[in-house]
């Protein structure tokens, strides 16, 4: 049961732009399933999310493409750069991207502007998704944290998730 869990929460915390931190599930069910079984199970979570990503943002991408001629303004130099990185080394890109701190969307939305093909992407990101999960639930075997700090560590890392809700947007006036 404990492993269905994890895979639901690995799924909702991957899927789309979700909000859901995945680190302190990942740390609390490494201590009770352990390194392997926790990183097989989240990472199945999370390609199971990366598939629904790609079936459904793709084709919107597509259309929206084929509706209207690009007008885009000019990204700026920090965008260009990502974009040629990740025309040099699509796959080296999306793996190694699990092993910095930064947010996932802006190399899934590379991808998926680059119409990088669904198995190679699920590829990528299962590449990705191994070192990380594996680290992060080797940890929560190697530092038993209990359950009240790991809840306490998820709160901040909900507060960017805070801006997304819908009460906190000011009313058209």
């Amino acid at each position: 049961m404990q492993a269905v869990t994890l895979f639901g929460y690995a799924f909702l915390s991957n899927v789309a732009l979700a909000v859901l931190p995945h680190e302190p599930a990942v740390i609390w069910f490494g201590a009770r399933l352990g390194v392997w079984p926790t990183t097989l199970v989240a990472t199945a979570g999370t390609v199971a999310a990366a598939l629904v990503d790609h079936r459904i943002f793709v084709p919107l991408i597509r259309r929206a493409a084929a509706r209207r001629p690009s007008r885009a303004a000019d990204p700026g130099p920090a965008a260009r750069g990502w974009s040629r990185l990740f025309a040099r080394a699509q796959f080296a890109t999306i793996a190694l991207s699990g092993l910095t701190p930064l947010p996932f969307f802006p190399v899934k939305a590379l991808a998926f502007t680059a119409d990088y093909p669904l198995g190679r992407y699920l590829a990528a990101v299962a590449a990705r998704s191994v070192p990380r999960y594996a680290l992060l639930a080797w940890l929560g075997v190697a530092v038993r944290l209990p359950t009240w700090l790991l809840v306490v560590l998820l709160v901040p890392l909900l507060i960017p998730a805070l801006r997304m809700l819908p009460w906190r947007r000011p009313s058209a006036s």
